[in-house]
């Protein structure tokens, strides 16, 4: 289980084909290496993948994963030399400062625009917006000013407008995350909130 609060990013350095899928490795020098050990879960662009090897005596330290052909088909993001975001499984006794991300993901959208907000309002000023084609199926399950976990990263929506989500996000997020190397035409992983995919779960049954 993770936050949606990105805690470092990092390069997909190799990206290896072996037999069931690829092994990837990514290095970071700005991610929390304490603690990390073989069989951890890391959240790598929104998805939970498990540690299989790690590195700490290169420079920058390395992260390895094994990655199956299903997680392949299903998510995006996962091209050497491309940059990705990446959070540490979290604990019961951590702040919940984002929402309850699985790391599950639940489709693949598409950025239609990326680009500063127009606004003579001070306080809106290097705020950029976001706005994300997302898959049909999902859109019934998403909200305005709902939670909604965009390549690992919690966000808030602003708009629904048929297919299309638009987000703002404030100048950290958009440079602490990959969002920055980001452009249109990108694609990026999404989870929907946990409470809104089981209440469709639960709804798609006849329980009288």
């Amino acid at each position: 289980m993770f936050t949606g609060i990105i805690t470092a990013t990092g390069t997909l350095c190799a990206l290896t084909p072996k037999a069931g899928g690829v092994t990837i490795e990514i290095t970071s020098s700005s991610f929390d290496f304490d603690n990390v050990q073989i069989g951890d879960s890391i959240a790598v662009n929104g998805c939970c993948l498990t540690v299989t090897a790690h590195n700490t005596s290169c420079h920058p330290p390395l992260l390895s994963f094994d990655l199956s052909p299903e997680t392949l088909a299903k998510t995006s993001g996962f091209v050497k030399n491309g940059n990705v975001n990446l959070e540490k499984a979290m604990r019961l006794s951590d702040r919940l400062d984002g929402h309850l991300v699985s790391g599950h993901v639940d489709g693949v959208g598409k950025i239609i625009k990326l680009a500063p907000v127009a606004s003579n309002d001070p306080a809106q000023e290097h705020n950029y917006l976001l706005v994300i084609e997302v898959p049909k199926p999902l859109l019934p399950l998403i909200a305005t000013k709902g939670s909604l976990t965009v390549h690992g990263v919690s966000l808030t929506t602003n708009t629904i407008d048929q297919n299309h989500v638009s987000i703002n996000l404030i100048p950290h997020t958009f440079s602490h995350t990959v969002f920055s190397s980001m452009k249109v035409g990108d694609h990026v992983n999404l989870e929907i909130d946990l409470i809104a995919r089981y209440v469709a779960r639960l709804m798609s049954f006849d329980l009288k």
